[in-house]
């Protein structure tokens, strides 16, 4: 018997069927279905609920026009995303303003670490911060790999196929922007070991 989430999948599937064949009742449900996955990408890549809701707009509306185009090689989420990513930079570049990305993910401790540890605390508040400031900083292209595969864990070739780039492309944007993530931000560990002696 398959999975919730396989018949949730088997349904989008059939679903965008449909509605490339013309059936609007279909797209609806399409819509109804993937929101929450399209918002919670735009957010992370706009940083700003009112930028992710514009992006999530035109989304639908660019995926409504172009469902004619829609092959059915790759599943329709991953069509979705890459149509996303491509308005929230369309939508960054406008507006020519940074915005932050949550990160409430990057920042969840280890099993090993207590929670309650006012150090940690600090630290991890501090760091988060950090991390936050320096993703502003980003370049909207480079920012959009973190989030993909760091936020979204998706493999190098699934966010090239989003962002419309080559594998190698994305390899190297994500070796380049965590490289200047890193030189913003520092090392934690190297700050704690300092503070330490």
């Amino acid at each position: 018997m398959p999975s919730s989430a396989t018949v949730v999948r088997m349904d989008v599937e059939a679903l965008a069927k449909k509605a490339k064949a013309g059936d609007e009742d279909a797209f609806t449900a399409l819509v109804k279905v993937t929101h929450a996955d399209t918002y919670t990408l735009a957010h992370r890549l706009t940083g700003n609920a009112d930028d992710a809701s514009d992006v999530v707009q035109e989304a639908y509306i660019r995926a409504y026009r172009n469902l004619k185009s829609f092959r059915g090689d790759a599943k329709f989420s991953t069509w979705m995303y890459r149509i996303t990513a491509n308005c929230a930079s369309t939508h960054l570049s406008k507006r020519r303003m940074n915005h932050h990305d949550e990160l409430t993910e990057f920042m969840a401790p280890s099993d090993n670490t207590p929670v309650h540890d006012p150090d940690f605390v600090v630290m991890n508040g501090s760091l988060r911060t950090a991390l936050v400031d320096a993703l502003q900083a980003l370049p909207q292209q480079m920012r959009a790999v973190v989030v993909l595969r760091d936020v979204y864990d998706l493999p190098h070739d699934n966010i090239a196929e989003e962002l419309g780039i080559s594998v190698t492309a994305a390899k190297v944007r994500l070796h380049r922007a965590r490289k200047r993530l890193r030189d913003l931000v520092g090392d934690p560990h190297e700050s704690e070991a300092r503070r330490a002696v």
